[in-house]
């Protein structure tokens, strides 16, 4: 009997993927002790006339266990496939009418075998991915033919590997070739012993960043030390920014560079004359 301490959330069927639904749900229903109302070809057996006690009781587990099954199926579907099995009495019934309605015939199951290879096929590794992510990929196509019953070799997936590695791994591949038997190698190996390239390549690009974020901060710091050497380049002067700057907004003097007048009223172009009138509180003529 099933543990009423066991808890798994239901999987839910939507239409798609369904190989991959019926592994988890017949899992499910093992676990709950409801395969067998599938599974078995044997239907209940009706009560004899005066029954015994346990004949009465195996019959109710009976009935309680295909019962269950079934509602477990109903739940499992979303409700668009439910009207499609509404009409079915027994648990197996409907579970035969999910997989012919979308498991498909053996054409259907044929095409589908043979776009997933086209697309095993074609994948190539991105720049950006790692031996771990492209080999989740890969074996992704790859459980899904399996998941429609077509065999499919480890070594297939190891050439596969190897011939479309990019040339990072060319060392690595190398020595794998000369130290091991690769037709005994699996995927897992495989994966683990290119890794380790990976992992170093993030070391180099970790000491790179680190490098470079130093030189920043370094930078920074010299800045800092020397009175925060900011150039404004309105007033060209050193040790402000934009905001802080006292001559935002005044005009410039061409004659002496400095701001607040312009060249006409320039001190610096006074004749002595006119400096002696201003000294006296003469205007300027």
């Amino acid at each position: 009997m099933a543990s009423n301490n066991f808890s798994v959330s239901i999987p839910l069927f939507k239409g798609d993927h369904h190989n991959s639904w019926a592994i988890k749900m017949k899992s499910y229903l093992k676990a709950m002790s409801l395969w067998e109302a599938i599974e078995s070809d044997v239907e209940s057996i009706p009560l004899p006339q005066n029954p015994t006690a346990a004949q009465i009781k195996k019959h109710d587990e009976e009935v309680a266990r295909e019962a269950k099954a079934l509602s477990c199926l109903y739940s499992a579907v979303s409700e668009e496939i439910f009207t499609t099995i509404m009409g079915c009495d027994t648990p197996k019934e409907a579970w035969k009418k999910i997989k012919e309605e979308f498991e498909g015939n053996e054409q259907t199951k044929l095409m589908q075998i043979l776009n997933l290879k086209r697309e095993f096929e074609m994948m190539r590794m991105k720049n950006n991915e790692g031996v771990k992510e492209y080999g989740s990929r890969l074996m992704s196509i790859v459980n899904q033919i399996k998941l429609l019953g077509e065999d499919f070799s480890t070594q297939r997936v190891v050439d596969k590997f190897l011939v479309t590695l990019p040339e990072r791994y060319e060392t690595k591949t190398s020595l794998l070739e000369d130290t091991k038997d690769l037709s005994k190698l699996t995927v897992s190996e495989l994966i683990n012993s290119l890794h380790a390239v990976d992992q170093r390549r993030s070391m180099i690009e970790e000491d790179i960043g680190g490098r470079n974020e130093g030189l920043l901060l370094a930078k920074a710091s010299s800045s800092k030390g020397t009175g925060n050497k900011i150039q404004y380049n309105h007033c060209y002067k050193m040790g402000h920014e934009e905001k802080d700057c006292w001559h935002k907004g005044k005009l410039q003097c061409f004659k002496c560079k400095r701001y607040g007048h312009l060249e006409k009223n320039c001190k610096s172009q006074m004749d002595e004359e006119d400096m002696a009138h201003l000294i006296e509180g003469e205007p300027l003529l």
